[in-house]
């Protein structure tokens, strides 16, 4: 929680990609309300928060959930991590911290034994696909939607 200012300022930036790739569903945070969050994401035994850091300052983070089978018979009983966020502050991109951050998710879906790492990334985002196939990453489902208003 001492670093929920920085943290929140690294929101605004990923935030930033996320209104100007879908508007239509994305929109700025009110100041302050990603605090919360960060308390509860460090309060729960299914998520988490992977800090990357430079000279004790947050210069990115990973939240990664870890979820569980859907009791749905027609599904094979695997349990997965999902990234729910990942930034690095832009004068710190393309330097592998990024990869770090997804290796430290990867070990700790390993350590809960999960069956596979999943994640989402806008489609127009063609940096973001890239850097998620160099990092094992492959599409294996697309998001299809209607708007109905």
């Amino acid at each position: 929680m001492n670093d929920a200012a920085r943290i929140e300022e690294l929101y605004t930036e990923l935030e930033q990609d996320a209104v100007f790739y879908q508007p239509e569903h994305f929109v700025f945070s009110p100041a302050g309300s990603r605090s919360a969050q960060l308390e509860t994401i460090l309060n729960s035994d299914s998520q988490i928060m992977l800090v990357a850091e430079d000279n004790k300052k947050v210069i990115g983070f990973a939240h990664v959930v870890l979820s569980k089978a859907k009791a749905f018979s027609c599904l094979k009983p695997q349990s997965n991590i999902y990234l729910q966020d990942l930034v690095v502050t832009s004068s710190y991109r393309s330097k592998g911290i990024g990869t770090q951050l997804l290796e430290a998710a990867k070990a700790y879906g390993r350590e809960n034994k999960v069956d596979f790492f999943r994640t989402q990334v806008f489609p127009m985002n063609k940096a973001g696909l890239r850097f998620y196939e160099r990092n094992g990453f492959k599409q294996t489902m697309i998001t299809i939607e209607c708007p109905l208003k």
